[in-house]
């Protein structure tokens, strides 16, 4: 398999798309990028300065050594925050006032991956122009090495976790005693990823109860699939039968994305953690919200309740993250567990999540005494989705417009969104389709009030692709 390139940087199969050599020329190449951005910043005196951090991945400690010294020796001096989040990088990136960001994580992806995610500046995910800049830099292959008497200095600090969690607690709707007072017993799953000192730490200053660990221990040996989709959750919902807990947070291994488990082994679903945030932070800061295109519509109902707008962008973090300045939005994110609020940062954060969610859970607690997280769930429009995928025949991807334009044509009366590609909005559903980056399919994501309805949808534009594309 061949070295995957995004918006987030590189990935790959350790020892095998993912080598020394191309882990070397990205992270000279972010060196060489993070000059020159220095500079277009004004700051043209001292060494640029980069904070890493890694997940718990077996690989992590190699490829930090291997990538933290070619930073070194290309002239940046490096502080290495340990095994932290993705969202505690981000924060670091700004607390320290550095340059940028590397986050050595592959995120959801099998253990034998790993990766390389940059940040600018603000502590965010490079934006398109910004990574297009990154990639003619290292198409160069001219790595630049410091002087001997320019090399980069390499340091540590252990403390941002604490700053991350200080930071959440400080938020002004954030009231741990409101939390404390309702007991709760919560199973919380890291699936042996970075979270898995930070979470159970979170909830405790958050008023916790009791916490149940699961794949608490940071091996960094998943012992499931470690996407938090509930084919791979069986085992955590298991856990949670047995432990008679009242929930369970399970996040992934760098602590982007949040999954919910309701106290009967059901799951609250993936899509509704940031519409639970949403509701509960409209109520004291009401403004815009932002999602991806292929999110839940049960977002733009919870901001209509609220009479505010809801805006949608191109499926990726960077994309919503562009969105969401563009529109003033209080707060957003992605459907598969990624909350974004600008109050602390511009970055998906399971974190936050965890924290505005439990005291959004209290509040309802307050009028349902000792309610169960699965009536808390009915609170919310209630959706089901489809996702499915056509693979693409010989020349499919220059059969694209054709493709879609039959899939248009086929549903004249929806309502066309080509942000990414083809979008149609229906009254009471709709379906995305999405040509994959790095794998010769479109993704077909539907979504309608029943699993039948959202299903029928699915089928009828994946038979119309079917019957185009020879």
């Amino acid at each position: 398999m061949s070295l995957m390139i995004s918006v987030s940087g590189i990935r790959g199969v350790v020892g095998e798309s993912l080598t020394p050599k191309n882990l070397t020329a990205f992270s000279m190449a972010f060196a060489r990028w993070i000059s020159a951005d220095r500079v277009r910043r004004g700051k043209t005196e001292g060494k640029a300065r980069i904070v890493i951090g890694r997940d718990t991945r077996p690989t992590g400690p190699a490829i930090l050594g291997l990538v933290e010294n070619a930073l070194a020796l290309s002239g940046c001096d490096v502080l290495d925050i340990g095994v932290a989040t993705t969202p505690t990088v981000e924060l670091a990136v700004t607390e320290e006032g550095a340059d940028g960001g590397l986050i050595i994580t592959a995120s959801h992806n099998p253990v034998k991956w790993n990766a390389l995610k940059m940040l600018n500046s603000r502590g965010e995910f490079l934006d398109a122009a910004e990574v297009e800049e990154l990639l003619r830099i290292a198409a160069e292959d001219a790595p630049e090495s410091a002087g001997w008497d320019a090399i980069g200095t390499i340091s540590e600090s252990r403390r941002h976790d604490g700053l991350h969690i200080e930071k959440i607690l400080r938020l002004p709707f954030i009231n741990p005693e409101a939390i404390k007072k309702e007991g709760f017993r919560v199973l919380v799953d890291c699936v042996e990823g970075a979270g898995a000192s930070i979470v159970p730490e979170l909830c405790r200053q958050l008023g916790v109860k009791e916490i149940i660990p699961v794949a608490c221990g940071g091996t960094g040996i998943f012992p499931r699939n470690p996407e938090p989709i509930e084919e791979n959750l069986q085992s955590s919902i298991a856990a949670l039968k047995e432990s008679g807990a009242d929930f369970a947070l399970v996040v992934d291994p760098d602590v982007d994305r949040l999954a919910l488990i309701n106290e009967d082994g059901t799951l609250f679903g993936e899509e509704y953690t940031l519409v639970a945030c949403a509701d509960f932070h409209l109520r004291h800061s009401p403004g815009p919200v932002a999602n991806n295109l292929s999110s839940s519509r049960a977002l733009r109902d919870i901001a209509e309740r609220y009479g505010v707008a809801c805006y949608s962008g191109k499926v990726g973090e960077a994309n919503v993250t562009e969105v969401m300045k563009a529109k003033g939005a209080v707060i957003g994110g992605e459907g598969n567990g990624g909350v974004i609020l600008p109050e602390l940062h511009y970055g998906r954060d399971a974190l936050v999540a965890i924290a505005i969610f439990l005291q959004a859970f209290a509040l309802w607690r307050q009028s349902h005494p000792r309610g169960p997280l699965s009536a808390f769930r009915k609170e919310f429009p209630d959706y089901e989705m489809s996702k499915q995928k056509v693979e693409l025949g010989k020349n499919g991807r220059e059969k694209l417009p054709e493709l879609f334009d039959a899939v248009r044509n086929k549903f004249p009366d929806a309502a066309v969104d080509m942000q990414d590609g083809l979008k149609l909005d229906f009254p009471k559903s709709w379906v995305h389709l999405r040509p994959s980056n790095t794998e010769p399919i479109v993704r077909i994501y539907s979504e309608a009030p029943t699993k039948e309805e959202a299903e029928a949808l699915a089928t009828s534009v994946q038979s119309t692709l079917e019957s185009l594309n020879g």
